[in-house]
């Protein structure tokens, strides 16, 4: 099994590591100042428990790629760039599988459309990757979880031999027949992700994240959405994931708030909270700190604000929300 990483970023560059290490065929993709320094001095991996640089193959990308029968696409990027992604993967043969390593649940929709075998996979993993040709995974021994299961539901031998490919590394991965109804409950966690980027991590735990949460819970019940339990998902991350620094430190925030620190200039938060104020404007629920989160993370992106730019208590009173006492 070869396996194509498309967005060698934070997920991807540490899958497609841990991969390589184990003898796996891996080959990178990644664009800007970071994949340049990829195919220029190899890809650095910081680990609590190890720092090892790694010269995997890595292409600007995809484009020119040599599509064999056992070739598999780890999907990466941000739910902003898929359609990008896909407009290079074009020359893949149809039949070839792509998973969805990628926060949100739109993007495997708009996979499904071109690649008949598509799959989602659940990402926990806390990862960075600020530095050009540097990622850091941030728990160990096991360094996340990676389930995955076909869409929009079920499983077969490719999956399960990816899933198995995946379990060989210090990645866990479970193959699952009913992976959206997970990616639904990782959706309702990444709706804080926005009030973090904008606040700082005063914001993931707070009253504003969790009216975003209540407003998704609500949002999802309406459409009839399966949602894996807040106890399943307990059970599930147990005590698997350990934060330990590496040696440029500590984890400091999620996907949304290494885009502002980067000056990316984009934000998924279209596909995170402006999934939730789809389906409330489609179901008659009113989903207003969601758009409220979801227009300043854009804005804040475009404008190249850095993370924290907004205080707790000035956000939470623009949205209406009460904060602390």
């Amino acid at each position: 099994m070869r396996f194509v990483v498309f967005g060698a970023g934070a997920i991807g560059g540490a899958v497609g590591a841990r991969l390589f290490q184990k003898g796996h065929d891996v080959t990178l993709v990644a664009r800007g100042a970071h994949g340049k320094a990829l195919r220029t001095h190899g890809l650095k991996l910081e680990a609590p428990d190890e720092t090892v640089t790694l010269r995997i193959p890595a292409h600007a990308d995809a484009v020119r790629l040599d599509w064999t029968d056992d070739t598999v696409v780890l999907l990466a990027v941000k739910g902003q760039h898929t359609e990008e992604a896909l407009t290079q993967l074009a020359a893949a043969p149809p039949g070839t599988p792509v998973v969805c390593m990628q926060n949100g649940v739109e993007n495997e929709r708009r996979v499904q459309r071109r690649f008949a075998n598509t799959y989602g996979m659940c990402v926990m993993c806390p990862a960075t990757q600020l530095r050009p040709g540097v990622v850091q995974v941030h728990s160990a021994p096991v360094t996340g979880l990676m389930d995955l299961g076909r869409y929009p539901e079920g499983m077969d031998e490719a999956g399960q031999a990816i899933a198995d490919a995946i379990d060989t590394t210090t990645f866990q991965s479970v193959a699952r027949p009913d992976i959206m109804r997970w990616k639904y409950r990782k959706l309702l966690m990444n709706l804080a992700n926005a009030a973090e980027a904008l606040c700082g991590p005063e914001g993931r735990f707070s009253p504003l994240a969790k009216e975003a949460q209540r407003e998704g819970k609500e949002a999802l019940a309406a459409a009839g959405v399966d949602v894996a339990s807040a106890e399943e998902d307990r059970q599930r991350r147990s005590d698997h994931l350990q934060l330990a620094t590496t040696t440029s430190g500590e984890w400091r925030g999620g996907s949304s708030w290494q885009s502002l620190a980067r000056g990316a200039g984009s934000i998924e938060a279209a596909y995170l909270n402006g999934e939730i104020v789809l389906l409330g404007a489609l179901h008659g629920v009113a989903t207003p700190v969601n758009a409220l989160l979801e227009h300043l993370a854009l804005r804040a992106a475009a404008e190249g604000a850095a993370p924290g730019s907004w205080s707790i208590e000035e956000l939470s009173a623009r949205a209406g929300v009460a904060h602390g006492e």
